[in-house]
């Protein structure tokens, strides 16, 4: 069969398998797990995979709930790797839509497991801890990555975007310890941690006015003591810390630190600082991959594709980003601007009519982008040529600012 036959079968089998597709959303919607504890869902979803002829291993031990399958082609030259994401928020589930996403990887691969003479390997990578903490930072750590030629997944949003940026990410807690003393009768003889923690605010509010446009500082006190009466000893703060690259980033936190710093000598409190979450870098999407989105998208009927953009969040798919050429499409569920994610309107959002329909062309852009990469001849050639290039030459903004 050529490029268009195979395409057309994908499509009819993707729709022929819908409830089933269907199915993977609605069971990880209704047993929401949050970040590194997703047994029901590592369960759930490879088995279902084990039954298309995948073979499935744990990648590391540092990740319980993470898989590897792999379904083997006529040749072995080249190496796509589909990523699942199915960790949920807590209170709300899936409220950034992923059990949405592991039903559009999981229809992808379906499908392309029917297709017997696939010119390159199929790899599904479980991907857990998104949101709370970065699985695939500790899977691109352990090389996981470097095993294949490309990595790309699908993420639900209220617009169709095929290459967008994301922002670097550091989460700092920074921690002081005091003197406690009754606040009224003996105030000379405390250190008030707290009072460490509104300077170190202070200090990152003015901190702000100097930093490039698209950084971000966001933080909250997460220990502010017990009782309004006792100078508190012990106080703490988390902040996120975004920028647009990383190398930008590790400055900005530099000073972040010098601030938390100079919070301490103010105050006499002790200070101690860690990372709390692991650390995102900044997104940097295949241009070449993401045009063979954007084709595929239109061919689908897939309609008011944005422009490319830079994006004001954080995914530790940008640290895959570094390591192989990686795309992070997104696909609308809802009129543009209706629904904001992280919220329970975008978690149903995903198994509405549209949710559903979006679920099958995603899944069918994820598959057609596989078989472009497997059969046209140089595509993924120039793909990680570019890749290669970039990695050498500073990293253009997709748009003129």
């Amino acid at each position: 069969m050529n490029i268009n036959d195979i395409k057309k079968y994908i499509s009819k089998i993707i729709d022929e398998n819908k409830e089933d597709i269907f199915s993977v959303s609605k069971y990880l919607k209704d047993n929401p797990e949050i970040g590194f504890k997703e047994e029901k869902a590592y369960d759930f979803l490879t088995q279902k995979l084990s039954s298309l002829g995948f073979e499935i291993d744990n990648p590391t031990e540092k990740l319980p709930t993470s898989f590897l399958g792999k379904k083997s082609g006529l040749s072995h030259y080249k190496k796509i790797a589909i990523l699942f994401e199915y960790d949920a928020l807590p209170t709300i589930g899936h409220g950034c839509g992923h059990n949405m996403i592991s039903a559009i990887s999981y229809g992808a691969s379906l499908a392309l497991s029917k297709i017997d003479d696939l010119k390159g390997d199929i790899y599904v990578v479980g991907c857990p801890g998104e949101e709370n903490g970065g699985g695939k930072v500790i899977l691109t750590n352990e090389g996981i990555f470097d095993n294949f030629d490309v990595a790309m997944m699908i993420h639900p949003s209220t617009e169709n975007k095929v290459y967008s940026t994301s922002l670097a990410l550091d989460a700092i807690k920074f921690s002081y310890k005091g003197q406690t003393t009754h606040a009224s009768a003996s105030p000379e003889k405390g250190v008030n941690a707290l009072d460490a923690v509104i300077h170190l605010f202070n200090g990152i509010n003015y901190l702000r006015q100097y930093l490039k446009d698209g950084t971000r500082i966001h933080g909250i006190i997460s220990n502010g003591g017990e009782a309004p009466n006792v100078i508190p000893d012990y106080a703490e703060a988390k902040f996120y810390f975004r920028a647009k690259t990383r190398e930008y980033l590790d400055d900005v936190v530099k000073k972040g630190i010098n601030i938390a710093e100079g919070a301490s000598k103010m105050t006499g409190a002790e200070l101690s600082w860690d990372y709390y979450e692991l650390s995102n870098d900044d997104l940097r999407p295949s241009k070449k991959l993401s045009e063979t989105f954007r084709k595929n998208y239109m061919e689908l009927g897939i309609k008011n594709i944005e422009p490319d953009s830079e994006g004001g969040g954080s995914t530790d798919v940008g640290n895959v980003s570094h390591r192989i050429p990686a795309v992070h499409p997104y696909i609308s569920i809802a009129p543009k601007h209706s629904i904001s994610g992280h919220t329970v309107e975008f978690r149903d959002a995903t198994l509405s009519k549209k949710g559903k329909e979006a679920t099958l062309q995603a899944a069918k852009a994820i598959a057609f982008t596989t078989i472009d990469l497997l059969y046209e001849p140089n595509l993924l050639k120039n793909i990680k040529e570019d890749f290669e290039k970039k990695e050498t030459e500073p990293i253009p903004t997709p748009f003129k600012t």
